[in-house]
């Protein structure tokens, strides 16, 4: 959520800022009308709840020294029903403009580009080159057809459409991958293994901006009255750890993974990826997330995507480095930099991790905040998240990358010793 600050003093220049960079159209006027009605209605509300809180004193007052009281209690009940009224109304004025705020995109930073869509994406760096095949090239899905190792008619039976069974060496290869991660992140790069839920209640989802919005992307369930939500990545479960807390400056940055499964409904898709693994109603990820003081926070995003890298330079994998424009950034970032691995059966390269810097915006949402050593004073943290990377999608291009003329798949060096030795999946 943006600092409120910005919505009352500056609503025109937010808006402006908003629509060139994000195309968001903020309804200023609308906004300026309950803001006026709420300054109005606060100040009346002020008034009246001095005025009980004094009549209420001078009733305590009089009836120690023996007076009646009658008439100071027919005063008080006079302006009761209308505090009564200005406080309900007073509460409702507020959550309106709170509803508004929470629709409200982040800020872009100064040195992203200008853009309307993907189209509009700067590419930072290639890093491998994509292999020449002497052969036909098959895709995720044909190679995952041998022994049904990949079998979509078995996950659509069991739960339906974009939803895939995993068998044998294959399965055993997913499993690999995300040990791999995990491994790398905790050994080499200083993230604590983390397990967390993947079901989370909504307040949950309104700290990381996930709700109200995106509500129809996720997957709800609930018991009793309690509603929860299948996460959509846990980045939700491990940025709110810090929801509601005040973090000693000794106790950062604070960096975390997690390997868990994670659930999108997809609502906005279409007909996009529909075939093989690209995109999934449930699939796994190994997730990268960062608090920090906000002086850290660029730093950290640079060896956030950095971690990231390394993950796909240690398989052997051609990607590139993309920096997102305006129009292609995420609801809560301030600055997002994709990787895209080298997929040989589409000939492109597909996203498979998405770093981010959101600033304050989460952490104002959650209240989480740091205790500057300086001042002595909390104030509001910076949260970092990124797929270092998406499980699924990494053995997808495994087994693209890696294939031989005869459908086998050669399993790359540094995943053997998490395949049992096995050299080839045959």
């Amino acid at each position: 959520m943006l600092d409120p600050a910005l919505l009352r003093q500056n609503p025109a220049d937010l808006a402006d800022r908003l629509r060139s960079s994000r195309g968001f159209e903020l309804d200023v006027s609308g906004l300026a009308s309950l803001e006026a009605d709420r300054k109005r209605i606060q100040v009346r509300t002020q008034e009246l709840q001095s005025l009980r809180n004094s009549r209420s004193k001078a009733i305590g007052q009089a009836k120690a020294k023996g007076e009646d009281v009658s008439a100071i209690m027919a005063e008080v009940a006079a302006f009761a029903d209308e505090l009564k009224a200005s406080e309900v109304a007073l509460d409702e004025l507020r959550e309106k403009i709170d509803a508004i705020a929470q629709g409200i995109p982040n800020v872009p930073a100064d040195d992203v580009p200008l853009g309307k869509d993907e189209s509009e994406n700067v590419e930072q760096h290639r890093w491998g080159t994509p292999r020449s095949f002497d052969f036909p090239v098959l895709d995720h899905v044909e190679l995952g057809a041998r022994h049904q190792r990949l079998d979509a008619e078995a996950g659509a039976k069991l739960s339906g459409s974009r939803f895939t069974v995993l068998r044998g060496p294959v399965a055993r290869l997913h499993r690999a991958l995300a040990q791999f991660m995990l491994d790398l992140h905790t050994g080499e790069h200083g993230f604590e293994e983390t397990n967390v839920p993947v079901l989370v209640n909504p307040d949950s989802l309104r700290g990381t901006g996930q709700l109200p919005k995106f509500e129809e992307d996720l997957f709800k369930t609930a018991v009793g009255d309690s509603p929860r939500y299948l996460i959509p990545t846990s980045e939700v479960s491990l940025t709110n750890i810090v929801r509601d807390e005040i973090v000693d400056a000794e106790n950062l940055p604070q960096r975390m993974t997690a390997h868990s499964l994670c659930f999108r409904a997809e609502a906005g898709s279409g007909g996009r990826d529909v075939r093989g693994m690209i995109r999934q109603h449930q699939f796994e990820k190994v997730e990268l997330v960062t608090v920090c003081a906000p002086a850290d926070s660029e730093a950290e995003h640079q060896r956030m995507t950095r971690a990231a890298e390394v993950v796909l330079e240690k398989l052997g994998l051609p990607y590139r480095k993309v920096l997102l424009c305006t129009g292609d950034m995420g609801f809560s970032a301030i600055k997002t930099y994709d990787l895209e691995v080298w997929l040989p059966s589409q000939d492109t390269y597909r996203e498979i991790s998405s770093c981010s810097n959101c600033g304050d915006f989460q952490a104002r949402r959650m209240q989480a905040r740091w205790r500057n050593a300086e001042t002595g004073k909390p104030e509001l943290l910076h949260t970092l998240n990124g797929s270092g990377v998406a499980v699924g999608r990494a053995m997808i291009a495994v087994m693209e990358n890696y294939q031989n003329a005869d459908g086998s798949i050669t399993v790359p060096d540094v995943l053997k010793s998490y395949m049992g030795g096995l050299d080839t999946i045959a």
